[in-house]
């Protein structure tokens, strides 16, 4: 299709509205006026591409998932990952209650056992001050929901005990919301204990809100080309094999994943720093890089069998999901009703992309399909554009020439022709 076409598609099959079309494609997306209100210093818009990954079935909806990010291919992959799930009734997920952990750092103490035992004495007196801070959150069914004592007898800036609120965000990311709520029990937590708080501030690491992902595929199909399915799940399980034993292998397994997740976190508007600082995080909690999906074959079936796990602080409102028109648009597009719905769609996303990225890799390699998509990618940087780079990409694709030297030498003999 061409990008009207597509549009089109978008608009007739899900019924996007007049204004919806436009924020998705930039024409009406985010204006110079609201940037400089969002950010400082600001000169300008940058833009990266929007596409959109097809086949998605979770839970038994069908979602349109958008993706914003520059490298070739993902888009594609995410697609196919989700069409070889599709075939087998699609993904599986859900999503923890939105919890979220907000840090008190507090110092001075002459005595840790004894402020630690006084400021649990107040728990609930504290968790009714914070919810005090909150009154709009409260009437959604969140708030405070409870308070943890961390002594850290060693540090290099001597003894300090951490006070972690816990907090129901609802559909909020919430780093305003907890934030908020620190700043306004410190002094109340100051005189119970003593000591003197330093930083207030949400921790990345939300392993109280993790999202799940599953899938179970048959070997039909995982079949593709001159390989069997048998063959493919073998292969896709030394694969997952390598991730599981080696750090620097898991590295890159989990970046793959993550190339799907933080553009489809991008395209709604949500911090993708922040998932992605969590989800690395999680992946090393036992003090060594583990991948963030699991796989095997169900020895009854001869399915097989995946699963991803990994924490996913995202809001479907506030922040960027409110000021930015594209970032709103996307998030009707998908029609997801929560965070915890959206949770759940975007961690299947990260183990499509997983299984598509495994299953290339282990056959015929991660550059055939790769460089192709990237040919056109080369032809415009060479200085082609419109119907030259795409016969500068054909060929290079049809000659398995695909380099930036041999785009440069094809663009220079276009130039010639014109």
């Amino acid at each position: 299709m061409t990008i009207p076409e597509r549009r089109e598609s978008l608009r007739s099959e899900f019924g996007l509205s007049e204004t919806d079309i436009p924020a998705l494609s930039g024409e009406a997306g985010l204006s110079e006026e609201t940037a400089d209100r969002m950010i400082e210093n600001v000169i300008g818009r940058y833009a990266l591409p929007m596409g959109i990954a097809r086949n998605f079935i979770v839970n038994g909806k069908a979602y349109p998932v958008p993706m914003v990010i520059e490298e070739p291919s993902v888009v594609a992959a995410a697609s196919n990952g989700a069409r070889i799930v599709k075939a087998a009734g699609g993904f599986r997920a859900d999503a923890d209650d939105p919890l979220m952990i907000g840090q008190l750092q507090i110092l001075g103490l002459k005595d840790l056992p004894a402020a630690e035992a006084s400021l649990a004495e107040k728990k609930e007196e504290l968790l009714r001050l914070a919810a005090e801070s909150c009154p709009n959150l409260i009437k959604r069914g969140g708030g405070p929901k409870d308070l943890v004592l961390r002594p850290l007898p060693e540090t290099q800036a001597g003894p300090m005990l951490i006070l972690h609120l816990i907090m129901d965000v609802r559909d909020a990311m919430g780093a305003n919301l907890i934030d908020t709520a620190l700043e306004y029990i410190a002094p109340s937590v100051e005189k119970i204990c003593g000591g003197t708080v330093r930083l207030r501030i949400l921790s990345n690491l939300a392993d109280r809100r993790l999202a799940r992902a599953s899938c179970a595929v048959p070997p039909a199909a995982m079949a593709f080309k001159e390989y069997a399915g048998d063959d493919v799940i073998g292969r896709v399980l030394e694969a997952a094999a390598f991730a599981e034993a080696d750090p620097y292998r898991a590295v890159t397994h989990n970046k793959g994943i993550m190339n799907g997740i933080d553009a489809v976190v991008l395209a709604v508007g949500n911090d993708w720093r922040s998932v992605e600082a969590g989800a690395h995080a999680w992946a090393a909690r036992d003090g060594r890089i583990r991948p963030l999906s699991h796989w095997k074959r169900d020895p009854e079936t001869g399915n097989l069998i995946g699963n991803i796990e990994l924490p996913l602080s995202l809001g479907t409102v506030g922040g960027a999901t409110r000021v930015h028109p594209g970032a709103a648009a996307a998030l009707r597009l998908m029609g997801v009703q929560n965070a915890r719905e959206l949770a759940g769609v975007i961690a299947a996303v990260g183990l499509a992309q997983n299984l598509a990225a495994m299953r290339a890799l282990s056959t015929e390699g991660i550059q055939r399909g790769h460089m192709s998509l990237h040919a056109k990618q080369m032809a415009v940087a060479a200085g082609a554009s419109g119907a030259a780079a795409d016969r500068i990409a054909a060929r290079m694709v049809r000659e398995n020439r695909i380099s930036a030297s041999y785009a440069a030498e094809l663009a220079a003999a276009e130039m010639k022709k014109e």
